[in-house]
């Protein structure tokens, strides 16, 4: 059996739960350990020991199949951040100021977020109508995928 890479579990449960990135555990692994580590390692690690992720699943804020390259876009990022606090999660300053920037914007306006995956821009802002009860226009069909999203 080849020796384990996790030096210290109370260490790396720490980090999870001061919410470090994987990219940072990775880089202070190979700078602390000389050890060369993989995302899915930390993963795995996460799994194990029943952490909890570090990916809040929006399906209600984000019931689209989201493309790779609109997945990091202003709209994706503030509903993700909505969700982590409807979910009881706290934000760090910085998001908890853009996001209520932002939903006072979507209020003021009048506005709700539509995304169409078959275009460039992905996400847009458009009027809000008497059945949107949410930041977001409800699609017809939900095309989400709960396995890879």
């Amino acid at each position: 059996m080849p020796p384990r890479k996790i030096q210290n579990e109370s260490e790396v449960i720490r980090w999870f739960e001061e919410g470090r990135t994987y990219e940072w555990m990775q880089q202070t692994y190979r700078e602390k350990y000389n050890i060369e580590t993989t995302v899915p390692m930390w993963a795995a690690f996460r799994r194990r020991k029943g952490l909890d992720r570090r990916n809040l699943r929006a399906d209600n804020l984000l019931p689209w199949k989201v493309k790779a390259e609109h997945r990091h876009l202003y709209p994706a990022i503030m509903l993700r951040c909505e969700a982590r606090l409807r979910a009881g999660r706290e934000l760090n300053e910085r998001d908890t100021k853009r996001l209520a920037n932002w939903k006072t914007m979507l209020d003021e306006d009048k506005l709700v977020v539509h995304y169409d995956p078959d275009t460039t821009e992905g996400f847009f802002y458009i009027p809000r109508e008497e059945r949107d009860t949410d930041l977001i226009r409800e699609p017809q069909v939900a095309t989400g995928n709960k396995a890879n999203d």
